[in-house]
């Protein structure tokens, strides 16, 4: 209930601010042409009018006539009037790039520009909507989203940037009597960037080789497992994958993308499977998930996913492209899309979850099924437990972390335990590319319902015969895989120390160093400003300004010195205390600056907020 109240709310957030990007700019800048239209339009009529009363060359009925006719056709009207004895009077006013011209020309833009929008966003919802029907349905709808949001948003960015550029200049010259420079000058620039990017970014290229920590098993090395794999997918009546792959991630997955594996890439149909689950998992049960996993090759899923997977990456960097350039006018209607395609295509993969279930269910057995989830899941989940925990601790591991060792030797008494069966009531079974459904809801659809009870003994049965025994490389391909894995592991765990530390002593403090050394900036006349993970070592300075005395810090560029300007946390008589620091000759080192003082102050939030919930 929580999760799918979490999905409205943020499916709401994205809707308006789609409905913002798409909209408030052409708003503003119809109400806008349509009040400056207004208000010249009454001062046009009060001075002709008062030209018509004092022409005494003309009757009483000429000069209504007149007045009537230029209430009629003020300038915001003329300039769509064909009438013929109109024509000097709208030749004066509607002349092209004049100010009436201009204003008229402002609202007919932001009206297409909004009709636009309102078409779109219809256009989006009925995409979206028909993501929903099948797989087939779901390609149709993201190709053509892809190409139909692409275009539009590019148009409509180049819309709302060229009414931004001219709203720079008349907001303020209507209502202030002046202009900025600086204003139309950042605006231009502004719209020339977030048009550049939404241009460019379109032809980038995603790199959609998938990178496997795993190694390619031969038929040599398990002759056994091969010719099952190939007996099932007889039996399924679908072709067999081309390549086997071994590794100790704690699922299994078929998929028709290519693959690099260990340097060498791999293209056809892949298997992927957990020889630390094959260890776990009986024949049967081990069959039961190959039966699973190859009924979706038999589906179409894997290869509808290879053929959708390159463009739904490119569609997901396109996104961040324009989150980083900070183009809304795209980004946001691009969100509300995928997140609505994402709903479509997690109701499809379950549904293709459930049927790839009762097929395995079918041509091994409805107990195998069940209990190859159980096992999956409880192996799975302890594994994530013990990684947290290591992962915790605010201690350097050693060469060798030690986490298969942990998981071996914890899951049985794991299993026995009343943690385990609370755990297990809300598991599912891990997938690297699909949304599972939950494990009690998978033992239903096959017809064969363990109870809770039951989980820790059918986890703690020893297999008599494994699939894993069969791999003869299995324990050298293992280790080589734990000890890369462990290695990536600490390497990560020893970075978060480095953020999580103080420090409070020399260990820690050499170990905070080697990721945050002291960066020294030069400035003029010999200066210097230094940032460490203490503070900024301010010029003529020898102590660093502690990050606890710095509750928020601007820095603002300048043309002869750029200002640091520090709010400290404590008050003074006028309010917060902050002290200004002048930076002269940092220009060519100012964007490295900011980066690395923003670095090393949130490393320091960081630490902070880690005590706090110690």
């Amino acid at each position: 209930m929580s999760n799918g109240l979490s999905l409205k709310k943020d499916l709401a957030k994205i809707l308006l601010y789609s409905l913002l990007s798409l909209f408030l700019i052409p708003a503003f800048t119809y109400w806008f042409s349509q009040h400056v239209e207004n208000k010249q339009d009454e001062k046009f009529l009060s001075f002709v009018s008062q030209q018509i009363d004092t022409d005494s060359k003309l009757t009483s009925e000429e000069k209504f006539q007149q007045q009537e006719f230029f209430r009629q056709y003020p300038p915001s009207k003329i300039c769509d009037s064909n009438i013929a004895e109109a024509a000097s009077y709208r030749e004066r006013v509607c002349a092209r790039y004049s100010d009436n011209w201009q204003f008229i020309m402002a609202k007919k833009v932001s009206a297409w520009t909004m009709a636009g929008g309102v078409v779109l966003l219809i256009s989006v919802l009925l995409l979206g909507a028909f993501a929903f029907l099948n797989e087939k349905a779901q390609y149709l709808s993201f190709v053509t989203g892809w190409r139909v949001l692409t275009l539009s948003c590019t148009a409509g960015t180049i819309a709302q940037g060229a009414m931004l550029m001219w709203l720079s200049f008349w907001v303020t010259a209507y209502f202030m009597n002046r202009y900025s420079v600086k204003l139309i000058a950042v605006a231009v620039i502004f719209v020339a960037i977030a048009v550049f990017y939404v241009i460019v970014s379109i032809f980038k290229r995603v790199n959609s080789n998938h990178q496997i920590q795993g190694e390619l098993i031969s038929e040599q090395a398990a002759p056994g497992l091969w010719q099952r794999v190939r007996e099932l997918a007889a039996r399924l009546k679908t072709a067999a994958p081309d390549n086997i792959v071994a590794g100790i991630d704690a699922n299994f997955f078929v998929t028709e993308s290519p693959l690099n594996v260990s340097g060498r890439s791999l293209r056809g149909r892949s298997l992927f499977i957990s020889i630390p689950l094959l260890r776990l998992l009986s024949q049967s049960e081990a069959d039961a998930v190959l039966a699973h996993e190859l009924a979706h090759f038999r589906g179409g899923d894997t290869a509808n996913s290879a053929a959708l997977g390159p463009k739904l990456a490119q569609y997901d960097q396109y996104c961040f492209e324009m989150r980083s350039a900070h183009v809304p006018t795209v980004f946001y209607l691009m969100c509300l899309y995928r997140m609505i395609f994402e709903i479509a295509s997690a109701r499809n993969s379950r549904d293709r979850e459930f049927l790839a279930d009762r097929i395995a269910a079918k041509v091994i057995a409805p107990a195998a099924v069940t209990y190859s989830l159980i096992k999956i899941a409880a192996y799975a989940n302890y594994r994530n437990e013990i990684e947290n925990q290591l992962f915790s601790r605010n201690e350097r591991h050693g060469a060798s972390v030690g986490i298969a060792q942990f998981v071996a030797s914890g899951l049985h008494p794991y299993a026995r335990s009343s943690a385990f069966i609370d755990t297990m009531k809300h598991a599912s079974v891990p997938h690297p590319y699909d949304s599972h459904p939950k494990m009690t809801e998978r033992m239903k659809n096959v017809g064969h319902v363990i109870a809770e009870a039951d989980y820790g003994a059918i986890v703690t049965s020893i297999p008599a015969q494994t699939w894993a025994a069969d791999i003869q490389v299995a324990d050298e391909i293992e280790a080589r895989l734990w000890t890369s894995y462990e290695e990536d592991f600490s390497q990560a765990h020893e970075h978060s120390l480095a953020y999580r530390y103080e420090p409070a002593n020399e260990e820690e403090e050499a170990l905070v160093l080697r990721y945050f050394p002291p960066v020294e900036f030069s400035l003029s006349e010999g200066k210097a400003i230094q940032v460490t993970y203490a503070g900024w070592i301010l010029p003529d300075e020898t102590e660093p300004l502690a990050w606890d005395r710095v509750d928020t810090y601007e820095y603002e560029d300048g043309m002869l010195s750029d200002t640091l300007t520090i709010k400290h946390p404590e008050k003074g008589m006028l309010g917060a205390k902050s002290t200004k620091v002048k930076l002269a000759g940092i220009k060519k080192v100012r964007e490295e600056f900011k980066n690395v003082s923003g670095h090393y102050w949130h490393r320091h939030q960081v630490m902070r907020h880690q005590q706090a919930l110690q």
